[in-house]
């Protein structure tokens, strides 16, 4: 379940976040576990799982978003928009050091190509096209992969069992309790009338679900 609505409010789960951002799940969990630096909003507990007020994601990613928007490379506004530039120097006007640095978004889209006499092809784009690359910039860094090609995150093979709350509330219960996670597995056996080597997966599963570290729980 990725989103619910408690006491008329919507809220997200951690893979409601990343639906709802375009964010990776691991992201999500980099922001939870960073939230004094990145100010990600604090979450409640209902019904053994953690949840994010909707409205509250939406503020902080909307901040982050211009956050991150404002350590981009400054632009080179100078020059008639009408100019047609090479790839050298669309990257100084994107401030960057290299036309390496060039997004795809841009270098696989000229406005323009020549052929050289030696059969090497120079692309060129009018300065106002680079600049409207520059404006749709995100501050999101490319993973040299291809968009959507990472696939979506793969489940816990417990992730749906329906005694995954119960570990998951034993396990808020010790934190809570500051208690020694050692000895979980023996008593949600005991609890669930299961083997122990059972409950120590449905633990994992409750670890995965909260983004905390498994510890020792045997």
């Amino acid at each position: 379940m990725a989103r619910h609505v408690i006491d008329g409010r919507p809220a997200l789960d951690r893979a409601g976040v990343a639906a709802h951002t375009g964010a990776a799940y691991s992201t999500v969990n980099h922001w939870h576990r960073h939230r004094a630096r990145f100010g990600f909003p604090e979450g409640f507990p209902h019904d053994g799982r953690e949840w994010f007020w909707l409205d509250d994601i939406e503020a902080f990613h909307a901040a982050h978003q211009v956050a991150k928007r404002a350590e981009l490379t400054k632009v080179d506004r100078r020059g008639d928009s009408d100019d047609l530039i090479g790839s050298g120097t669309a990257a100084r006007v994107l401030g960057y050091g290299s036309y390496r640095n060039l997004p795809d978004t841009l270098y696989d889209h000229p406005d323009r190509v020549e052929t050289l006499p030696d059969g090497r092809v120079r692309r060129l784009w009018f300065r106002r096209t680079v600049w409207a690359v520059a404006d749709a910039r995100t501050g999101r860094q490319s993973t040299g992969r291809t968009p959507g090609t990472t696939g979506a995150r793969k489940p816990h093979p417990y992730a749906d069992d329906p005694r995954l709350p119960a570990a998951i509330a034993l396990l808020t219960e010790a934190d809570r309790a500051g208690c020694d996670r050692r000895g979980l597995g023996v008593a949600l056996a005991q609890q669930l009338n299961i083997t122990e080597r059972t409950a120590q997966r449905l633990l994992a599963a409750a670890y995965a679900a909260s983004g905390t570290s498994s510890g020792q729980t045997a």
